[in-house]
């Protein structure tokens, strides 16, 4: 997410000083508060929330818990990200939904914040669980809304309510309480209603809104802030949660190149819950706001398990398994290849999907150079292709890959690199698939799948005899397991680079992440390590 990017390079920064300290002095723990707390100023958090974050995190540095932890540098970021948490509401905390339908929810914000775009949003969002929404145009003021909110519910699949042509003209107060009558007799079971805005706090909108908020009693009053305003974010954040007494924040355009203040500061200034996130322009960019996910992704730690869901809503399981055996039995083809690319395209952007991945911190530029045309023109080239050749790249000759290119508005030298990652993608994920670790630059073959069978009974002039001590072999087989394991991350950061994105680090957290520990990468509180071939769709997507 580019809303935390400079933030979390200079938290990542900070924390890399530590790495190399086997024990802390307070002078350090004062010098690495100091640092955090410019990261936040710089980022536009509110000063009260930087002074109480920065308090808290040098009393628990200096505590025990740090001075007696096995790995110092390690407790301290474990620390930050806790109070990180904490400070952007600890629980995710979702929508309440009404006992007796229908559920009704009112947005609240200013002028250009995104209130009617996340009303579209949202509206998707709560139609792919099952409910049945419908949108109440109540902003009759600004020019065009009720069309603007006509052409969103269209968009999005879903009705509007708009008995008023707006511009001006019509009670939003009473097209507001009658849309709850409306909707329960045509049965809609949630009442999304988009209230109008202004530029600036003033009496008359907070008037407005408090007489809609009274008239149709909501279960949820969200207000929607634009992330990008920063320190305004909190003064205006005051005034909605006077005036209205809102439930809950949504943050709109956090996929801007913002500093994350108001997400940081909200919060801890209200007392009100961050429910959602609006990280895009589509209708799908929507993310539930998960505190303790969101502290991770700031530390440079990754979202893997946001990923993982998004993996999960997109993709096929049966398609997923069917895909994985032909893998497995070298039998993977371009056209598998093509449906796996379509099916990513799905779940968004590629620079958000690689952001989600720990270390992305360390691949910033590479990401923000990254061209989300290229899988348009991938898909170009296999789509170019016949389907014989899809089945057997062998079979592309010069000629071929000369019509494949004129056929596909690109160069021989595209469709050649293009064949060439297929290949090393086909080899890469048939080894993890069969449990092995593939042939990397510096590396021998490692794991079972790359190892000689005598080797791996200990009998190898080059495997280490296993001990008879169940002990010692036992110890043995955990660092054969976990250097594996690191074979296997690092084999998954260049995979991340799928098309040029190029990972600096490792994308899965393997050693020299920012926020790593000594020798396994990990932060105290990280999240587990994610075989991606036991998502569904997942396994081999990002190789190159």
């Amino acid at each position: 997410m580019a809303t935390f990017s400079n933030l979390s390079e200079r938290l990542v920064q900070t924390f890399a000083h530590l790495r190399t300290k086997g024990k802390l002095s307070p002078a350090d723990v004062d010098a690495t508060v100091r640092e955090i707390r410019r990261a936040l100023l710089d980022a536009d958090v509110a000063l009260s929330v930087v002074k109480g974050f920065t308090s808290t995190v040098r009393e628990r540095a200096l505590s025990d818990e740090v001075n007696q932890a096995l790995n110092p540098a390690q407790q301290v970021v474990k620390i930050v990200d806790e109070e990180l948490t904490n400070i952007l509401g600890g629980q995710t905390r979702r929508l309440q939904l009404a006992k007796q339908p229908p559920t009704v929810i009112m947005l609240a914000g200013l002028q250009g914040a995104g209130k009617t775009t996340f009303a579209g949003k949202l509206a998707k969002f709560l139609a792919k669980d099952g409910h049945t929404p419908i949108l109440v145009a109540a902003d009759l003021q600004r020019p065009n809304a009720v069309g603007q909110l006509q052409v969103v519910g269209e968009q999005a699949g879903v009705p509007v309510y708009a008995p008023e042509p707006g511009n001006g003209i019509g009670n939003p107060v009473e097209v507001a309480k009658h849309s709850i009558s409306y909707a329960r007799d045509k049965q809609y079971d949630v009442v999304i209603v988009d209230t109008a805005g202004r530029t600036g706090v003033d009496a008359e909108m907070m008037k407005q809104a408090s007489d809609i908020r009274r008239a149709i009693n909501p279960d949820e009053v969200l207000f929607v802030i634009d992330a990008m305003i920063g320190q305004d974010a909190v003064a205006t954040a005051q005034a909605f949660n006077e005036g209205v007494d809102f439930t809950g924040v949504v943050l709109s355009k956090l996929d801007g190149d913002t500093r994350g203040g108001a997400a940081l500061s909200v919060v801890s200034v209200t007392g009100k819950p961050i429910l959602f996130a609006s990280t895009g322009e589509r209708l799908d960019d929507l993310e539930i706001f998960h505190p303790d996910r969101q502290a991770k992704r700031i530390l440079d730690m990754g979202d893997v398990l946001t990923l993982i869901e998004e993996a999960q809503r997109t993709f096929d399981e049966e398609e997923a398994r069917r895909v994985a055996e032909k893998i497995a039995k070298d039998a993977f083809t371009l056209d598998d290849f093509l449906q796996q690319m379509q099916q990513i395209k799905k779940m968004g952007s590629m620079k958000k999907l690689l952001g989600m991945m720990p270390g992305a911190a360390g691949m910033r530029q590479q990401l923000e150079q990254f061209d989300e045309s290229q899988l348009t023109r991938t898909e170009a080239i296999i789509q170019s292709m016949t389907k014989a050749e899809r089945q057997n790249p062998k079979l592309l000759n010069g000629s071929r890959r000369l019509r494949i290119a004129n056929g596909s508005g690109t160069t021989v030298s595209e469709v050649n690199s293009l064949v060439q990652r297929f290949e090393q993608a086909a080899k890469m994920m048939k080894s993890v698939a069969r449990g092995g670790v593939p042939n990397l630059p510096g590396m021998g073959a490692m794991g079972h799948g790359g190892q000689k069978r005598k080797n791996v009974k200990g009998k190898g002039k080059k495997g280490k005899a296993k001990s008879g001590n169940p002990a010692k072999r036992a110890q043995q087989e955990a660092e054969l397991r976990d250097q594996q394991t690191k074979a296997t991350e690092r084999s998954l950061s260049q995979a991340a680079s799928a098309f040029g994105a190029g990972a600096a680090g490792s994308a899965f957290g393997a050693a020299g992440g920012p926020a790593g520990g000594e020798g396994t990468g990990e932060a105290a509180g990280a999240p587990p390590r994610i075989d991606p071939n036991e998502v569904p769709g997942l396994g081999g997507l990002f190789k190159r």
